[in-house]
């Protein structure tokens, strides 16, 4: 039984997740790793002396069966999601839109639900929920994404009002343009196209994001950091960057 505080993070296996992951363990949380990948997750939980469970937070079976193996948890880092497709409302598609709203919406709902009681029998949990500035802005073929984003955000800020006075904290991380496999997971596994969603700028990186969620949860625990923005110095917006 450790004496660590434990941190859950999904979509762990990967990008902000596996980064997250090694920026809490760094900071001397015990780590719960969640993702699909389980063959990825064990490896990395083994360098992080943590803990990997199989977790699809599209599943409801998978989330409970994933809860019930975390006997405490401090902080939960939701942080799977992702995007499908760039189309166009006229040209959506509704399997890609019913995906994004699973995995970003429900996913977050599930893990959310399912670990209250325990963040805040802990005495001092913190939920950090990573949406996106597609949660706060909107752009040309990212219906299904900025929609499925605002409710995630909309979701996790109802939250902080529900527990206020209650012993956790709710912050929402709000990331820009970061280089990670999102884009080449977004078009099919195109490289080629991901590669040009960040060409001519220096984007963040899944390491950016992570010391920032790490900072925010290392903070006194009457110190609750609502909403943190963090974007590239050359990007203005949801869609547009300077290019350098």
């Amino acid at each position: 039984m450790t004496t660590k505080r434990t941190a859950v993070i999904t979509g762990a296996s990967a990008g902000i997740g596996e980064a997250t992951a090694r920026a809490l363990a760094e900071a001397g949380f015990h780590v719960v790793l969640g993702a699909r990948r389980l063959d990825r997750l064990e490896k990395l939980a083994a360098e992080l002396s943590g803990t990997a469970h199989v977790l699809d937070v599209t599943d409801p079976g998978s989330v409970a069966a994933f809860v019930q193996r975390v006997p405490d948890c401090h902080v939960l880092v939701n942080n799977a999601g992702g995007a499908r497709g760039l189309e166009r409302v006229e040209h959506a598609d509704e399997d890609h839109w019913r995906w994004m709203w699973e995995v970003n919406v429900l996913g977050t709902l599930r893990m959310t639900k399912a670990l209250l009681p325990k963040l805040i029998a802990s005495g001092d949990g913190h939920v950090v929920t990573v949406t996106s500035i597609a949660g706060h802005e909107v752009y040309d073929g990212g219906s299904g994404y900025t929609s499925a984003k605002h409710a995630q955000s909309a979701l996790h800020r109802t939250l902080r009002s529900e527990h206020l006075g209650d012993p956790v904290r709710i912050t929402e991380i709000v990331p820009g343009m970061v280089e990670t496999d999102f884009s080449a997971n977004r078009f099919d596994g195109d490289t080629e196209r991901a590669a040009k969603v960040y060409q001519g700028l220096t984007p963040l990186t899944a390491e950016d994001v992570a010391d920032v969620i790490a900072f925010a949860v290392t903070r006194p625990s009457h110190v609750n950091l609502d909403t943190i923005v963090m974007k590239p110095r050359a990007q203005l917006n949801g869609s547009r960057a300077h290019r350098e």
